[in-house]
């Protein structure tokens, strides 16, 4: 199968939020963004869909290793292969790649954070990173759109975390600070049945995710916003999340809450239809 291909399939077949908001690039940023996507899917398959750690690890260590190899001119895998194109037109060292296997591995050894100081760290490695190669992908004039990006990512995995904190428990991973937990007296091991207090512990990292939005969007210049038009789609899908999470009560011990491709779609196209408009009036300002 060519590599352009199978990331295409990837990246189509993990239903993600992301892939609705590459519909709206051109050719060649949507197939940089797609073979970004489809790696990052592939480490995080590495260590979600293994049950041994150690083959987990060795797993991260071959894409180490193949990362290498790519920077190299000597990929094997359809998603470095795919890449290799990528990294002669985009600025995305290696050092990028690396944080995000970083963050990876981070879920092998660490299964609880002390405090959002540690949680920070996480999020920066498997969202943040990825936020700031994206921001490269779409392009940028501003230096100040990278603290945009890097900021946007750790929204979006914080929202993440929210939605996910059943099936996260559920593989023995807790990723709400514990110091948070303890004050509404619960710990990592009781949140199965923690009721009303994990609700307030949940409309607290609603409130801190909402305010990295906020960061994000305001970090981010006028003249790069229709480059970065695909960000805020991302933005726009996964506060539209946020948004039915809080309103569903933050259930989501429950039940894990998702919004339809159809939803995903109209958001994705409202956005990008928005910005559009946003761009034409401020050229001919």
């Amino acid at each position: 199968m060519a590599p352009d291909r199978y990331c295409q399939n990837k990246a189509a077949a993990s239903g993600s939020s992301f892939y609705y908001s590459f519909l709206f690039l051109p050719a060649a940023r949507r197939r940089a963004i797609i073979a970004l996507y489809a790696f990052c899917r592939e480490v995080d398959d590495s260590v979600d869909d293994c049950s041994d750690p150690g083959i987990a690890q060795r797993k991260l260590d071959w894409w180490r290793a193949e990362i290498e190899a790519c920077f190299a001119a000597r990929p094997t895998h359809p998603v470095t292969r795919a890449l290799q194109g990528v990294l002669e037109h985009y600025n995305l060292p290696a050092e990028y790649f690396h944080e995000v296997i970083d963050g990876m591995a981070m879920d092998l050894h660490q299964q609880r954070y002390a405090n959002f100081s540690e949680l920070a760290l996480y999020c920066h490695r498997v969202a943040g990173v990825v936020g700031l190669m994206s921001a490269e992908i779409f392009g940028y004039r501003d230096r100040r759109t990278l603290k945009y990006a890097e900021t946007l990512g750790t929204a979006m995995q914080l929202t993440n975390i929210i939605r996910d904190v059943r099936e996260d428990a559920e593989r023995g991973r807790v990723y709400l600070p514990g110091d948070e937990l303890a004050a509404h007296g619960l710990d990592a091991d009781n949140l199965i049945h923690a009721g009303e207090r994990l609700r307030g512990v949940l409309a607290e990292q609603a409130r801190r995710a909402r305010d990295y939005y906020a960061r994000a969007l305001a970090c981010l210049p006028e003249e790069d916003r229709y480059a970065q038009r695909s960000g805020l789609i991302m933005a726009a899908i996964y506060q539209a999340l946020l948004d039915e999470i809080e309103a569903d009560g933050f259930n989501v011990m429950q039940h894990r809450l998702r919004l339809t491709p159809l939803r995903k779609f109209w958001i994705a196209w409202m956005s990008a239809r928005r910005e559009r408009r946003r761009h034409r009036r401020r050229a001919h300002e």
